[in-house]
């Protein structure tokens, strides 16, 4: 009886992680052992050109690991790319993302493939509860509702890159051609049955989170920007409330001025607020432009997303 067990594809963007490499790859081992009667595996590491030793600990654990591939970018291509990167190269029936620092339980794999065996094509994880400040906390939470509020499809509240992609939606993201993709708003407006499995996130015991603010705030921008045009729009609607109220209050002075002869005092703060109001809509308005514009002109450019500097162990000389 030929073998029916198919292949499946972990996917783990890293960053200068040498000290997570190791202790991944021992707590996924069981996860894979749980699940060898039915399946193969491949775990497929992107590294964003890491500086810390990452990339030599990959090397070592490729040597051991016949399963172990790894992508080596010439720089720094950013974290979106890196999960993009994966998927596209991912040989499997279907596609685990999962971070390296084990903030994301391994474990709840196997609640993964179990939700896919059922028919879901996309299966992500729900963060309950997260070991971080309260006030990074809130921020997230109020980005994910905003980007909903704002988007022109439905997208997960509070969920993050752990997630199970199925085949045919690897296929529809290949055809993709941005150059800031946001994957959780692209596997999110492509359909078919998906459902979020809620876990609390765990403490990062080893490294640093490599996102900053700055980077949060870039990637609430990318989401937003990427998935609507509602900022467009609220520019238009402000814009044409600051005009009509201007009408009125034109008319307004006109039959007072004209009908009633009232004598207006002379209005200097007045104009000077109404002008600097005005200078700061119009700044706000061409920001907003700018934004979509800088997309439209990165994208029109057609560079490469990434630029694999080295692969260890490519699929073509695998033991079969």
């Amino acid at each position: 009886m030929p073998d029916q067990r198919q292949l499946l594809t972990i996917c783990v963007p890293v960053y200068n992680e040498a000290e997570n490499i190791e202790p991944l790859h021992d707590a996924l081992l069981p996860v894979m052992s749980s699940l060898a009667d039915r399946y193969d595996f491949e775990l497929l590491f992107t590294d964003n050109h890491s500086e810390d030793g990452t990339f030599e600990a990959l090397q070592r654990l490729a040597d051991r690991d016949p399963r172990v591939r790894v992508l080596r970018f010439s720089r720094n291509c950013g974290f979106q790319r890196s999960i993009f990167t994966a998927y596209a190269n991912a040989r499997g029936a279907a596609a685990i993302q999962i971070d390296c620092d084990l903030q994301d339980p391994p474990s709840l794999i196997i609640e993964f493939v179990r939700k896919w065996e059922g028919g879901y094509r996309v299966v992500y994880g729900v963060r309950s509860t997260r070991r971080e400040g309260w006030w990074m906390t809130s921020i997230r939470k109020v980005f994910y509702r905003l980007i909903d509020a704002l988007s022109e499809d439905r997208l997960p509240l509070d969920a993050g890159d752990f997630r199970l992609v199925d085949r045919r939606l690897l296929d529809q993201l290949k055809q993709f051609d941005d150059y800031q993709p946001y994957l959780r708003g692209a596997i999110a407006t492509l359909g078919f049955r998906q459902v979020g499995i809620p876990y609390d996130r765990a403490e990062r015991l080893r490294g640093q989170s490599k996102f900053s603010f700055r980077e949060l705030v870039g990637l609430a921008l990318d989401g937003i920007l990427n998935h609507s045009v509602v900022p467009l729009r609220i520019a238009t609607y402000l814009g044409l409330t600051v005009s009509l109220l201007t009408l009125l209050g034109s008319v307004g002075y006109a039959v007072g001025r004209l009908v009633f002869g009232t004598t207006w005092p002379p209005g200097f703060a007045t104009v000077i607020i109404l002008v600097l109001g005005s200078l700061s809509l119009n700044a706000l308005f061409l920001g907003i432009i700018g934004e979509y514009l800088g997309r439209i002109y990165q994208q029109v450019k057609r560079r490469p997303l990434v630029v694999v500097e080295r692969e260890l162990n490519p699929p073509e000389r695998r033991p079969s």
